[in-house]
């Protein structure tokens, strides 16, 4: 199938943008996308944490080097993870032939009952290029998965439920490892906060694809704009070598270099907030590619709607407390009046913020 049938109707969208944006005025800054460094992540292997041995010195060594990549970088690569490769393997290929389908399969979701509402492709709220991401994906809410009656050995979409199904328990026992250990080293060993949380229906989980970007400049064009995520944390399979992740460190864009043989993680906006500054979420975005077509799936470790999210310490509070639902529908509001999202910005107690930080406004 060629791929001006499965792919949805980018240029059309990218030139009615490119025609609003009046690129002279008010279009990209040259400066914004330019060659940068290519960095590799801080590796993590976290096989002290799952090995039965006595060797307290590497497991308590293995947790520092994770809440020391979580405060100073806010993403590093993990190995020996405890998800198989067959596990990785059998959902790579199943997320890659759900994407060659027609797009209006895709789009109307007909044969993929829990898909219902997730698929999503380009930025429908841009104003300008600078908030149009040129990707396709299908973010989908694991309640409608995770012990679901639904059928797992019917139905055209079976293998896919399957291994998704595989892959987000595996990742959410991963994502609550890794979160109790960053609650015990800010002093929150004896925390159930985690596990009485972000349950496996709490979570989502988003496959993504990025098409080539065919035309002159495509280091100018995002994949995916950027932005921090609204999680706790997210656990990102990349499905090949393809360059493409970028992200801030030291106030300035580095790009990652893929490993082939780590998963890839990141903290999210709630657990910035929830131990107060301590752990960084930090801004990225992904690049298009002239000629490689790039797949990821990323797994958000989130909480319930209601959970309050506040600061844990005993320090005084940079954020101010509110719960998941109302920090999503700002996200939205954000989305639909910016055409981006603001994120944590928005929760900031500006007194606590300029005396601690030495932030001042504008």
């Amino acid at each position: 199938m060629d791929s001006a049938s499965t792919n949805p109707p980018f240029h059309k969208a990218f030139k009615t943008l490119m025609e609003k944006t009046q690129r002279e005025r008010e279009g990209f800054d040259e400066t914004e996308l330019v060659e940068i460094e290519e960095c590799e992540l801080p590796v993590i292997d976290l096989s002290p944490l799952f090995e039965e041995s006595d060797d307290e010195v590497a497991r308590e060594e293995c947790k520092s080097e994770i809440a020391r990549a979580s405060k100073e970088w806010g993403f590093f690569h993990v190995v020996k993870h405890g998800i198989s490769s067959e596990v990785l393997n059998g959902l790579r290929i199943e997320q890659e032939k759900v994407f060659k389908l027609p797009f209006d399969v895709k789009k109307n979701n007909n044969d993929f009952k829990f898909f219902a509402g997730s698929y999503r492709w380009g930025s429908p709220t841009a104003t300008n290029i600078k908030q149009f991401s040129w990707s396709e994906a299908f973010h989908i809410p694991l309640a409608d998965i995770m012990g679901s009656t639904t059928s797992t050995t019917t139905g055209p979409n079976n293998t896919l439920t399957y291994r998704i199904e595989q892959f987000a328990w595996d990742a959410y026992n991963l994502a609550q490892t890794l979160a109790d250990i960053l609650a015990e080293k800010i002093g929150e060993e004896k925390s159930k906060f985690f596990r009485e949380n972000c349950l496996p229906t709490t979570c989502y989980l988003r496959m993504n694809r990025y098409p080539p970007f065919p035309m002159a400049s495509p280091s100018q064009v995002h994949g995916l704009i950027p932005h921090t995520d609204s999680s706790f944390l997210t656990i990102l399979l990349l499905q090949d070598q393809v360059r493409g992740l970028q992200l801030i460190k030291d106030g300035k864009w580095i790009a990652v270099k893929p490993n082939p043989h780590a998963l890839t993680i990141n903290i999210g906006d709630l657990f910035q907030a929830w131990s107060n500054g301590v752990y960084k979420s930090v801004e990225h975005r992904v690049v298009t590619n002239p000629e490689f077509e790039r797949f990821s799936t990323a797994y958000f470790f989130c909480p319930f709607n209601e959970t309050v999210i506040e600061n844990c310490s005993k320090q005084p509070s940079v954020y101010r407390r509110f719960s998941y639902q109302e920090y999503r529908q700002q996200v939205r509001d954000d989305v639909q009046k910016f055409g981006t999202k603001l994120g944590l910005p928005n929760f900031l107690l500006h007194n606590t913020w300029c005396r601690t930080s030495g932030w001042k406004e504008n």
